[in-house]
């Protein structure tokens, strides 16, 4: 219940942005949020106003507005989600870890193995997954920074969770202003997706254990 009403104030909120500044401006202010949800880690605060209910109300309003392209609004939104994890993962790289490798303690250093071990075997897919997840997608890109995780490979992930999250969302709340079902449809689908992934990542940790 609380996740529809902040989605219906969002609602109105994004109406009222688009009212009073116009598509361009609307189209930065919501490809701000999104990547400021990862880059400046604000998504761990007020994770819903930078993640799904924005993409759904700012879809649903692409729908009803002649003002607005949705093409140029999901594309931006999956480049803004995009380049967010991006600074977060080398924030995490380069302020983060030096940070910690100053620091002493067994717990600590065990710690950080055991990240290094779990980004190096299933990072691509927790990089992935958690985009659909409003905590874990505005922290796991720094943890991965820290975790001196693959770059090539996180940024494949990132390029995969991304686009599918922000481009995909964003069109779900653009066809939900015509077709409702396909709203409830897309959290099964999401459930599809991110249980497909942790299916396919504990596979992978099965058999690098198995191999190890």
């Amino acid at each position: 219940m609380d996740s529809i009403l902040i989605a219906a104030a969002l609602d109105t909120q994004v109406t009222g942005w688009l009212n009073n500044f116009g598509p361009f401006i609307f189209y930065l202010f919501v490809w701000l949020l999104v990547f400021a949800g990862t880059g400046l880690f604000i998504g761990a605060f007020v994770p819903f106003v930078t993640g799904d209910s924005l993409l759904f109300a700012a879809g649903l309003l692409a729908a009803t507005s002649d003002n607005l392209n949705v093409a140029i609004l999901a594309v931006g939104v999956g480049l803004a989600a995009f380049f967010g994890d991006q600074v977060g993962f080398v924030l995490g790289r380069h302020y983060g870890r030096p940070y910690l490798d100053r620091r002493n303690g067994l717990r600590l250093r065990s710690a950080i193995a055991r990240s290094e071990k779990f980004y190096a075997n299933l990072g691509w897919w927790a990089v992935v997954v958690a985009r659909f997840i409003p905590l874990a997608r505005a922290l796991v890109p720094a943890i991965a920074g820290i975790a001196r995780m693959n770059y090539y490979k996180f940024l494949w992930a990132n390029l995969t969770g991304s686009l599918t999250w922000g481009v995909g969302l964003t069109l779900t709340g653009f066809y939900a202003a015509t077709i409702p079902a396909v709203k409830s449809g897309a959290y099964a689908i999401a459930s599809f997706f991110i249980i497909g992934s942790i299916v396919a990542g504990a596979h992978s940790w099965i058999s690098n254990r198995r191999v190890s």
